[in-house]
């Protein structure tokens, strides 16, 4: 079985594995019919109201969408035509068995408390129908093991929709977290990205602030060793000592600056 919508309240599609066995039910029911040899007088009665209930359970079982209100009616024409069956020759207990092919699109179809209810319908049909006619001991007995698959079935058929809306929903979160990922990727380079503009931009303003000045300050004391040339010859010397030295300091500092502004190689 296949989850319709994503609504738990809307109807469950019928899958095929399912409609495979309730056909096969069906088909041992009639096959049983034809085995028994004093039904002949009841024959044509028998087949002519099992096959107004395949037909009718055939459309059902293919139209799953109808309303409820017909659902309810198709369910009531259903339970009539096999107590019909059963009152023709109550020692045919196998007839039974189409109150067990019911409870599939009951569960199908109906959800929470309403399937539940005609399941214990069904369940009441089924032994109450066999105690009538056959006495409640004998009746019982031959109603317990189709009374327990009118339980099992809906039972499976509720896990099995249930383990299908985990796997849906676990799709669906490893979808949003595949998503969520890729845009974590995205985030992560645009964080780095801003990280070394941002880096940039401080080393730019150290180069401003810094070695622009040294230059500035280079530019100034060459100009005074430039006039003491004239003026003063002794200090010039000191004037080139120190000028050396700032040279030096701003060399340093353009080569750190200029390292750090080298794009980092990824291993």
């Amino acid at each position: 079985m296949s989850e319709r919508t994503n609504s738990s309240t809307a109807p469950l599609k019928p899958g095929w594995i399912g409609v495979i066995a309730v056909y096969l039910a069906f088909t041992a029911v009639v096959v049983r019919t034809f085995g028994v040899e004093d039904n002949r007088p009841y024959l044509p009665w028998y087949l002519g109201l099992e096959l107004i209930y395949l037909i009718l359970y055939t459309l059902v079982l293919w139209k799953y969408t109808l309303p409820r209100w017909l659902m309810h009616l198709y369910l009531v024409i259903q339970c009539v035509l096999v107590l019909w069956l059963l009152s023709l020759r109550p020692q045919f207990d196998f007839v039974v068995v189409l109150f067990l092919l019911l409870t599939y699109p009951a569960s199908l179809v109906f959800t929470g408390r309403m399937r539940w209810i005609w399941i214990g319908i069904l369940v009441f049909l089924t032994g109450g129908s066999l105690m009538f006619y056959l006495g409640a001991l004998r009746g019982l007995a031959l109603a317990l093991t189709t009374i327990a698959g009118e339980i099992v079935l809906p039972a499976y058929i509720i896990v099995n929709h249930e383990i299908e809306i985990a796997r849906t929903k676990s799709q669906v979160l490893l979808s949003e977290l595949q998503v969520t990922h890729q845009r974590l990727q995205v985030y992560t380079v645009q964080v780095e990205e801003l990280a070394a503009m941002q880096e940039r931009n401080r080393l730019a303003r150290e180069l401003h602030d810094t070695v622009s000045q040294l230059i500035f300050s280079i530019s100034l004391t060459a100009r005074s060793a430039q006039l003491l040339l004239t003026k003063d010859p002794l200090r010039v010397s000191e004037k080139l000592r120190h000028l050396q030295a700032m040279t030096g300091d701003a060399l340093s500092q353009l080569r750190s600056l200029i390292t750090q502004l080298r794009p980092s190689r990824k291993s």
